[in-house]
């Protein structure tokens, strides 16, 4: 199983906690380290659209100016931002190895869908 998200974020700790004490065991890919290809978003647009995987309740996207935040009216759009500023994707994106993407921390989510 892969994550993919910032370790200092809080979800992303929630969902690191409830795995280890699930015993579930992940590989994680940190956005701020690693980046994530186009190749990446495409994948999980397929599966969600785009509009999901901007976090447009975050820090990040709150600091863009107007402009900026008018300008993400598309996928293109939206991969050019998540590219060049990973901290806006929603987070985690776990990609289940029963097929499909989980975003964000939802306990009972998990429950259902990686137990």
């Amino acid at each position: 199983m892969h994550i993919y998200g910032i370790k200092n974020c809080n979800t992303v700790k929630k969902a690191l906690t409830w795995l280890e004490e699930n015993n579930i065991s992940y590989t994680f890919h940190d956005f701020k380290k690693e980046g994530v290809s186009e190749d990446k978003l495409h994948a999980w647009e397929e599966q969600t659209g785009w509009e999901p995987l901007v976090n447009k309740r975050g820090t990040t996207w709150r600091q863009l100016s107007p402009a900026e935040q008018s300008a993400v009216v598309d996928a293109s759009s939206a991969n050019q931002l998540m590219g060049a500023k990973t901290s806006v994707i929603k987070r985690p994106v776990i990609e289940n190895p029963k097929g499909g993407i989980i975003l964000g921390f939802d306990e009972a989510e998990y429950t259902a869908k990686l137990k």
